[in-house]
This record gives structure tokens, C-alpha cells and sequence, in this order.
């Protein structure tokens, strides 16, 4: 369960891990993501100053919520990232599957209307089922788009398209932008309040090989963060998914969550 010691303030940043792989279609790992994550970024390797100069370790505004579980089901994470929420808090969930961004961003959705999704990914999940699961981490952004939890959906670093994920786009009219059409300096005139959804395999496996799903040909760590901090937003909650420390080397891509971690708060401060 969450940490109930722990008081959040309205515009406090309340890091949350959600250590759940149940509905990965190719192996486990992402469970153990949270922890990980944790562990590389205070091994003393690093501090908490982000690129903007914000330290935020003297901010007094970041939080560590501790792991929420059990999970057996997306769904059950939307009650306690509400509690979270409706103190005024901006949420960053540690995955975890992406599965779980259903649950994310449908407790975002009932605080936030016409909420804008950016979400960065080598696929666009948007499968109608997969594997006969409906809540499958290839299927989360088809939940959110036919329930309505979003009003805008963009979807940047896609390199895996297919046929019927490219209907399912067309049919819920997802803005998706391929990798091979991606420029670091887009500016994707970003209105009202934004969630980001930043699956850890939007980097090419060479800056991020703890990931299940190799997919070459990604953006570089500088690039996403470059990318990231160019876009004019108004920030109100974040994911980082499907980090799989079993395929990791020497924490490399663990720490490159912890960089994200970093910026993606200061972004929310700034």
C-alpha cells in the first residue's frame, strides 16, 4: 500500500510505483522496475539537480509515495492515485507494464477535462485485443481513446505500425507521429492540460537495453530529453513504463529512468 506517513501539499510531485507485468505479451521483468529505479537513483552515482538548475532535493515538493499494490487489474490502481490527485498533487507512476497507463490516465481524467495525452513509444498500443486480453499492455490507449479519457492523443516514435493499429488511429483520430517523420525541434503546439506517457522503448535499445521489446532504430536519451523540455505544456502527470531491469546492463537503463524521473518533475515545477 502507499505510504500514509507522508503529507502531499497542492503542487507537490507524488512518485508512485506500480510493480506490475501481468499483462506483458512477451516476458515479466517491468514488476521490478520501480524498486530499481529507486535504488540506481540514490546509489550516490548521481544527484537530484535537473538540467534547468532546479534541485530537487531542496524543492521539498518531490515526494516518494512508496509501491502500490497488490494489482491484478489496471483498474485497480484508479481509486488510489485519485486519493493522490484530489490533494492537488502531480503524479509520476514508476511501471510496471503499460497496461497500467489505462489506470493512469483514467484517474487523470476525472480531474482533468479535455485532457491531451503525449504519449512516446516504439508502438502505438492501440491493439482492439491482443492475445484475448483486452487490457493487455498492446491494447491501453484503445481503452482510453473508445472510453473518451482524452480528448487529444499524440503519439510520437512509433517504428512498429500496423495495419490494424493504423485503422484503430484512424478510427479514434490518434495524431501519430513515426519515427522516420520525427524531428527533435517538432513543436507540437500543446494546448491545455497534458499527460505524458513515456514507454522506456522510444529509445533506441543502445541508450536503453533494459527493455523487452528490442526495437532498433529509437530516439537517443538526448534527443527525448531535448524533445521533452522544447514543448510549451502545461504538466500535470506522468508515466515512465516498461523498463525491464532482468534485461538491463549494469543498471544503464535504470538510471536512464532516473534521468527522465528528473526532468520530467522540473518540467512539471517549472
Amino acid at each position: 500500500m502507499l505510504s500514509e506517513n507522508i503529507s502531499l501539499n497542492p503542487k507537490d510531485i507524488a512518485i508512485v510505483g506500480l510493480p506490475f507485468d501481468e499483462f506483458s505479451s512477451f516476458m515479466k521483468g517491468p514488476a521490478k522496475a520501480p524498486q530499481e529505479i529507486r535504488k540506481l537513483l540514490h546509489n550516490g552515482s548521481m544527484n537530484m539537480c535537473a538540467e534547468s538548475g532546479i534541485d530537487l532535493s531542496e524543492t521539498g515538493r518531490l515526494k516518494d509515495m512508496g509501491d502500490f499494490k497488490p494489482i491484478s487489474h489496471p483498474e485497480d490502481v484508479v481509486k488510489p492515485l485519485c486519493e493522490i490527485i484530489d490533494k492537488g498533487a502531480h503524479l509520476i507512476s514508476l511501471g510496471g507494464d503499460h497496461s497500467l497507463s489505462y489506470g493512469t490516465i483514467k484517474a487523470h481524467s476525472k480531474y482533468y477535462q479535455g485532457l491531451t495525452v503525449l504519449h512516446l513509444d516504439a508502438h502505438p498500443d492501440l491493439h482492439e485485443e491482443y492475445d484475448g486480453n483486452l487490457y493487455s499492455h498492446a491494447c491501453p490507449f484503445a481503452r482510453v481513446m473508445e472510453q473518451g479519457l482524452a480528448s487529444r492523443l499524440i503519439q510520437v516514435g512509433i517504428r512498429t505500425l500496423t495495419p490494424h493499429q493504423k485503422n484503430q488511429a484512424d478510427k479514434f483520430g490518434v495524431e501519430i507521429i513515426q519515427m522516420k517523420d520525427w524531428s527533435p525541434t517538432m513543436n507540437l503546439n500543446l494546448e491545455g492540460s497534458v499527460y505524458l506517457s513515456f514507454d522506456i522503448d522510444v529509445l533506441d535499445p543502445s541508450y536503453a537495453p533494459g527493455i523487452s521489446h528490442h526495437e532498433p532504430g529509437g530516439m537517443s536519451t538526448r534527443d527525448a530529453i531535448d524533445f521533452l523540455n522544447n514543448q510549451k505544456m502545461n504538466l500535470i502527470g506522468a508515466d515512465i513504463m516498461e523498463y525491464n531491469p532482468d534485461r538491463d546492463i549494469n543498471g544503464m537503463t535504470g538510471v536512464v529512468c532516473g534521468k527522465l524521473l528528473k526532468e520530467i518533475a522540473a518540467k512539471m515545477l517549472s
